[in-house]
């Protein structure tokens, strides 16, 4: 077996009343002028009203929205979120919805982070990660 350390600084947030904690989260995490990614999928969140109360808990936040997150995140759809990040000098990113929007987030979250020349080389384990975005 290989030695190594594993560090996976991954906060989630589950349950009822978990959405109203969002103004606290970010005020612990941002100032108030930095810009917020939020990453959610196909739109259930929308039809729940999941989206709704989110928007709401985040009213006077700086807000880049990236909808559209497959069920099994596709490359180029992660690779356009990063443009997206990187563009709006995005601070923070949040991930609203179910696995497949948080294993997103993580590719998204280091990929934005750092000047990679091809991103692709995290997935295969040939570069790592050396910060990324909360």
């Amino acid at each position: 077996m290989n030695n190594f350390s594993y560090h996976n600084p991954v906060r989630i947030e589950f349950g009822k009343g978990s959405i109203a904690k969002l103004p606290s989260l970010l005020a612990d995490n941002l100032s108030k002028n930095s810009k917020v990614l939020l990453l959610y999928g196909g739109g259930s969140i929308k039809r729940n009203g999941v989206y709704d109360q989110v928007m709401s808990a985040l009213d006077g936040w700086n807000l880049v929205e990236f909808g559209g997150i497959e069920a099994n995140p596709q490359y180029q759809t992660c690779l356009r979120a990063v443009s997206a990040a990187q563009e709006e000098h995005c601070g923070f990113i949040l991930a609203v919805g179910g696995g497949s929007v948080l294993d997103a987030a993580k590719f998204i979250a280091a990929v934005a982070a750092d000047d990679f020349e091809d991103p692709w080389k995290i997935v295969t384990g040939e570069e790592k990660p050396k910060q990324a975005l909360p």
